[in-house]
């Protein structure tokens, strides 16, 4: 997007809010993997699968349970009955290229890129499969069960899925105004190429979850 674009996406929000003065927006990259929705009962994960149409996706809990930055069960007792984590599935790019070296060396089809690698991944039916395979998981939300935490920001609600196990963004920020976002965009520009992930952008969200 071109800067008077952010701008004009700044000044929606304002008059759509009707702010006084300047909001803040909660910013992070935009992950290059596959997104998934967790749930947890009693603090307990039950069920996980993938986004699919946005209604309908498909379960993979099994292959799911053998992803390290993933807890099979919350720590402490700040947590509702039902919640619903929602993430990330995707592939360091180090951890794809060692996995197409030993593609190589097997002389097994080499994967074209980390996020292929990640959604093939997941979707084996052979949860051992999945099990030696290098994938990581970040958080960057919740869906059902999120009003019941009680929380006042998107950057409060980061910090405790952080709090409860989950990895998250460490390139996460909270910015004031049009020139935060485009500020922010410059700086994960400038460090794109030395991210250990895949990005495909950043995200904005307004930061106050009452707006």
């Amino acid at each position: 997007f071109a800067p008077a674009e952010v701008e004009a996406f700044d000044q929606r929000v304002r008059d759509g809010l009707e702010a006084a003065g300047a909001v803040d927006y909660a910013v992070e990259p935009k992950f290059d993997g596959l997104a998934i929705s967790l749930t947890y009962e009693n603090g307990v994960f039950t069920c996980g699968a993938t986004r699919g149409d946005g209604t309908t996706g498909e379960e993979v809990t099994p292959n799911l349970r053998t992803l390290r930055g993933i807890p099979l069960r919350l720590p402490g007792r700040d947590w509702p009955a039902l919640i619903e984590v929602r993430g990330e599935v995707l592939m360091f790019r180090a951890d794809f290229a060692a996995l197409n070296a030993r593609q190589r060396e097997r002389g097994e089809k080499e994967f074209a890129n980390p996020r292929n690698a990640a959604a093939g991944s997941l979707r084996q039916l052979d949860s051992r499969v999945t099990a030696g395979r290098p994938l990581s998981f970040f958080a960057y939300g919740v869906g059902a069960g999120g009003d019941a935490l009680g929380l006042r920001t998107h950057a409060q609600l980061m910090d405790r899925l952080n709090a409860w196990g989950f990895p998250v963004a460490e390139e996460r920020r909270t910015v004031s105004g049009a020139a935060g976002l485009l500020g922010y965009f410059d700086e994960i520009g400038s460090k794109r190429a030395a991210l250990p992930y895949d990005i495909d952008g950043v995200v904005y969200k307004v930061n106050r979850l009452d707006w």
